[in-house]
């Protein structure tokens, strides 16, 4: 009969001491596949609303402001700079933060990665309210702020449309059909934005080339909002380029948010593999333990192995063969047990968080669970080659 044999046959003559051996592997590995599904999980979520925010790099006029003074008299302060950007520059802002990209990540590919969104604002009256008309290239926005809603009729599609903010709507009594005077030129409301709780819900927005000519701005943005699209872009990376190769501009990096709750992330997540790790040294005592009464049990069955010619390492093999398959069933039951785990606690620790099984992880599971067997293995093993077979027919 073969060791793998022997053991098998052992296994099924003990099933319960095994499957107390294979549930303290479980609970470790249970802990750690569901740490690790939560936080993946985490992650998406705030990646996901990293992607809601928009842009990740705004870029504005570069100007500084410096406090005027005679002796001790303050006079205010003075601007200095100009307070738009030429659209001459857009191409190498697209440049510079694709080349950027391409260089941190390695992509070969030509393909443009982020998206340029320039914006024009310009004071106005309209129907005696003053208020804020914004310059847009209408796809390229859509493309940034993907939670724009239209609540009635349409968005921009040729150049004497105007759309408009939920409470600027409002506030007007605007309708769509209805006419924005703009300067010399007569815009028609084509559609009104549901409300997103943010400036823009009191701004009129217009197709940035039909802006530019009505106030005589042609070539002039005020701003600029870049959207990478690759969760792990080096925004501070093409923020610095951007400042150091375009004169007059500022970039800024919109990643504090984000890097604020991935911050949070990461904590929670070394809090719990810590307690994670915690539950495999009680695991691995728990299969010393076990391993220990089956040597002292299996004191005349190994004797008797000894007696008719088995070496120490035949009788190492027969409980790392053991040490194997409570591995395997700890690797299994805790991948299961773990992602029932990050079912139930994971909406509770990320609210609103996607919460799904990851197959990546059977391998790692499988992996610690006969780690954690083997090495609960050794010493029960070095102590069963130790015993003699003199000890062992006494026992008889």
């Amino acid at each position: 009969m073969k060791l793998y044999q022997i053991v098998l046959k052992d296994i099924m003559r003990r099933k319960r001491r095994v499957l107390y051996a294979a549930l303290g592997v479980v609970i470790g590995t249970m802990t750690v596949v569901g740490v690790l599904t939560i936080a993946f999980a985490g992650e998406n979520r705030i990646y996901g609303q990293l992607e809601k925010y928009g842009a990740n790099l705004t870029i504005i006029p570069a100007i500084s402001r410096i406090d005027t003074k005679v002796g001790n008299l303050s006079l205010g302060t003075l601007s200095i700079g100009e307070n738009y950007i030429s659209e001459s520059y857009l191409p190498k802002i697209r440049e510079i933060a694709d080349g950027e990209i391409r260089t941190a990540l390695n992509i070969k590919d030509n393909e443009p990665i982020s998206i340029i969104a320039p914006k024009l604002y310009v004071n106005a009256e309209v129907r005696g309210i003053s208020l804020v008309v914004t310059g847009i290239q209408s796809q390229d926005e859509l493309s940034i702020k993907t939670w724009w809603q239209v609540r009635e009729g349409e968005f921009l599609k040729t150049d004497n449309q105007a759309v408009v903010g939920a409470l600027t709507a409002e506030l007007l009594k605007l309708k769509v059909g209805d006419g924005i005077p703009l300067n010399k030129s007569v815009l028609v409301v084509s559609g009104i934005l549901e409300e997103t709780g943010s400036s823009e819900d009191y701004q009129v927005m217009v197709p940035l080339a039909t802006l530019q000519k009505a106030y005589n701005k042609e070539g002039l943005i005020s701003s600029v909002e870049i959207r990478a699209l690759c969760n792990a872009c080096p925004v501070e990376l093409i923020a610095l380029a951007l400042n150091q190769n375009i004169p007059g501009i500022k970039a800024l990096a919109v990643k504090q948010i984000a890097n604020t709750e991935m911050d949070l992330v990461q904590k929670v997540n070394r809090l719990m593999l810590s307690l994670a790790g915690i539950t495999l040294v009680i695991g691995v005592f728990g299969v010393v333990n076990t391993m220990m009464t089956s040597v002292h049990e299996r004191t005349r069955d190994i004797g008797i192995m000894r007696a008719v010619g088995a070496s120490r390492w035949q009788i190492i093999q027969v409980f790392m063969y053991e040490a194997l398959v409570i591995g395997v069933i700890g690797g299994v039951l805790g991948y299961l047990a773990g992602t029932l785990l990050a079912y139930g606690i994971g909406p509770l620790i990320f609210e609103s968080a996607s919460i799904s099984y990851i197959p990546q992880f059977i391998p790692l599971s499988l992996g610690i669970a006969v780690a954690v067997a083997a090495v609960a293995t050794v010493y029960p093993a070095l102590r069963a080659t130790r015993i003699r077979i003199a000890e062992a027919f006494r026992s008889l």
